[in-house]
Formats: C-alpha cells, structure tokens, sequence
C-alpha cells in the first residue's frame, strides 16, 4: 500500500461503499460517475492495494445481548514481552471489541461490551486484573454514544 495513489474517484468510491458496503456495482457506477468495469477494476485494484480492508455488518448492541460497554484504561509493566503477552492475551477475550496501545499513560485503551454490570464485574475480576503485568485498571461506564463510528473521511 506504500506506492498507491488514491484519486477523487477513489475517494468517491471508498465515501459510498462506507456509507453502504452492500451496494451493487451497477449502482456504485452510477453514483461515482462510472460505467461498471471500470468500476469494479478500481475496487478490486482499493481491496488489492489494502485500502478497503474488508466489509462488515453493523450490529445493534442491543439485538446481541452487548449493550453494555465500557471505556477502560490498562496499565502495563513497560517490558517489550510482558507487553506482547498482554496485547496477544487480548486477543482471546471476546468482550474486548476495541484495544489501542498507547503513547504516555494509560499505556492502553479498551472498549468493551457486555451484556450488564454483573457480566463486566465478572470479566474485570475474572480476565483483566488477571492478565500477566496488569498493574492498574480504570473503567469508565458508557452512559451514551453521541457519535456512532460511520467510517474515515476521506475528501482530498
């Protein structure tokens, strides 16, 4: 992906299909001003070259019993394989839907969903302070999402 250059047509392309990832060629043509092959050659050329790195469902957290979430800062041992062994941990618990290492402190962030405060209590005793070079965990209860994530803006 170093060498790609993405255009306003890709950028047009990339705007729609994160505003509806189901939309047929035909009219994603349509809508970027395209006729269809060349079309379907440049979001196959985007999900090549890694820009478009998948498609996926947006799920209401409610519908999946998930409802519940929490922002919650970790603190780590700053050792290169305590730290390894935390981010590769985090990888088995479901309930993490989101994890970013970060520069400064909190040295991580994550977004976790739940079903209620009884299921996240368990995962905080049960998982997180039990995870190797934990040294401090802070959780901070969503009360509302203001912003649902729509996708990256993508204007030149």
């Amino acid at each position: 992906m170093d060498n790609c250059v993405v255009d306003d047509i890709d950028r047009a392309i990339l705007r729609e299909l994160q505003d509806d990832g189901r939309l047929s060629n035909q009219e994603l043509a349509q809508r970027v001003g395209l006729t269809p092959s060349p079309c379907m050659r440049r979001v196959r050329q985007l999900e090549q070259d890694g820009v478009i790195q998948g498609y996926r469902a947006v799920i209401d957290p409610d519908a999946v019993d998930r409802g519940f979430e929490v922002l919650v800062s970790i603190e780590v041992a700053r050792d290169r394989e305590v730290v390894e062994s935390f981010e590769a941990a985090l990888h088995d618990i479901p309930d993490v839907v989101e994890a970013y290492r970060l520069f400064g402190s909190p040295g991580c962030l994550l977004r976790i969903a739940v079903s209620d405060l009884r299921a996240y209590e368990r995962l905080w005793i049960e998982k997180l302070t039990a995870l190797s070079g934990v040294t401090e965990v802070n959780s901070q209860i969503i009360m509302k999402r203001i912003k649902e994530p729509r996708g990256l803006p993508v204007d030149g």
